[in-house]
């Protein structure tokens, strides 16, 4: 299979045929210029492995000096690129001179085919090794800032999570895609990454996507990646999260939140694990492991035409769901402890106790916002704390104002506590969205959602 993209620059239109003609059997695109002021426009706009560039484009001047220059304007904006020179008046001087600017190696004319080739070759091969090695250490620096991150579950000593982390621990061996379901709050990402760090492919990357934060028009580029130039802003190359979850974990937080128009591209890359980027015809291949989350009944969005069956059925070979910290009781006084010992280290407070009142106050409240609204609500008491015992009234719990019915439905209470938290703060989002434990995007589309 043909490989490599070279760009060739020359005035002389005569050896740009008869490079092109020589070398397109052998290489998977040849593409060539008969003027350098052309380069940074086709560079801009297409990806390429190889450039050979003529060091004399002037008449009558034959210092290298253009040559050289183009080099080092090339080199400044795509360093990625290999570079071969290429000229007819050639000297030891001018070769080391190139060879220090940046090019990879240096070609006299009349060139031997056999050995132009192989000089293409070899600079190829170095282009293959240096794309690895960033590679390797992009992955090697998320995976020193994964494993820094990485904390053990705890607050499982309920029968509800006893029960999930034996399904975890069945599951964690295979590479069954895995779908988590819950409420906000309830600990999806945390069970997520302790399935990754008890599989066989806990030594590559956890790699999250947030799927409420990304609008559709950046869908594609953030999940499959794009090529520089492929739309206004595109200014360099990225790599999408599925390319960097590659002998990894995919996970896909809130799967509920993906565009219907989207969905059948992402259904097609989890079917064929191969992704094309935005502005590229190069399919790669991909080798992932998918756990979805969502907080939504995906049953239902199907039934109301909003969520393809064929992609809930792709992603939910296993499905595990988490009970809300209502039910799970047994597991507050644990949790409770772990981040007032936390808070009370990062806020210079140790020593910190909590009163026997405090600690009835936070067992017998209903916490909507689950094991995320508990942590906010000891940071906020820890931070606050005038003595070193927490006392009952030093925690504001959100649903102690929340007046509503006891049949009300839970969309409902939802809307009723989101409307409290807004009015508490004035309108401002990032504040409500921090009292109610939820981020301020799932916030704005809950806001939408309930017409608030």
């Amino acid at each position: 299979m043909k490989e490599g993209r070279i760009l060739i620059a020359d005035d002389n239109k005569g050896i740009l045929s008869a490079l092109q003609i020589l070398l397109e059997p052998v290489y998977l695109q040849v593409v060539t210029l008969n003027n350098p002021n052309m380069l940074p426009g086709e560079l801009g706009k297409h990806e390429y492995d190889l450039l050979l560039l003529d060091m004399n484009f002037k008449a009558g001047i034959n210092t290298g000096n253009e040559g050289l220059y183009w080099l080092k304007e090339v080199k400044n904006k795509n360093p990625g690129i290999e570079v071969v020179m290429i000229t007819a008046y050639g000297d030891i001087e001018l070769a080391v001179k190139a060879l220090k600017e940046g090019a990879v190696d240096f070609v006299l004319k009349p060139w031997d085919n056999q050995k132009l080739i192989a000089t293409l070759n070899a600079a190829l091969r170095l282009r293959k090794s240096n794309k690895e090695i960033t590679t390797l250490k992009n992955r090697e620096s998320h995976l020193k800032s994964e494993a820094l991150k990485y904390q053990s579950i705890i607050g499982v000593r309920s029968p509800a999570m006893q029960s999930v982390m034996q399904v975890v621990k069945k599951i964690s061996s295979t590479d069954a895609n895995v779908l988590i379901t819950g409420e906000n709050g309830t600990g999806k990402e945390l069970i997520a990454k302790e399935i990754h760090q008890l599989s066989q492919r806990h030594d590559e990357l956890f790699v999250l996507v947030d799927l409420s934060a990304l609008s559709e028009s950046l869908f594609e580029s953030e999940l499959f990646g794009h090529k520089k130039g492929s739309f206004t802003n595109a200014f360099e190359d990225r790599t999408g999260r599925f390319v960097h979850a590659h002998r990894g974990t995919l996970f896909l937080d809130e799967i509920g939140n993906i565009p219907l128009s989207m969905q059948s591209k992402l259904l097609t890359a989890l079917q064929t694990r191969k992704i094309t980027p935005v502005g590229s015809d190069r399919e790669t291949t991909v080798d992932i492991r998918l756990i979805s989350a969502t907080n939504k009944d995906l049953n239902q969005m199907i039934s109301a035409g909003i969520f393809r069956q064929d992609l809930l059925y792709r992603m939910n070979t296993i499905q595990i769901h988490l009970p809300p910290l209502r039910e799970r009781t047994e597991d507050i006084e644990e949790l409770t402890g772990y981040f007032l010992e936390s808070y009370s280290a990062k806020y210079g407070k140790k020593g910190l106790t909590l009163s026997g009142d405090a600690l009835d106050k936070i067992k017998t409240n209903s916490w909507p916002g689950n094991v995320r609204q508990l942590q906010h609500a000891i940071e906020k008491a820890v931070i606050l704390a005038d003595t070193d015992r927490l006392k009952a009234s030093d925690f504001f719990l959100a649903d102690e104002n929340v007046q509503v019915a006891h049949t009300a439905t839970l969309d409902e209470m939802e809307k009723q506590m989101i409307i409290n938290a807004l009015k508490r703060h004035s309108g401002n989002q990032t504040a409500a969205a921090e009292q109610l434990g939820i981020t301020r995007q799932t916030l704005y589309n809950k806001i939408k959602k309930y017409d608030i």
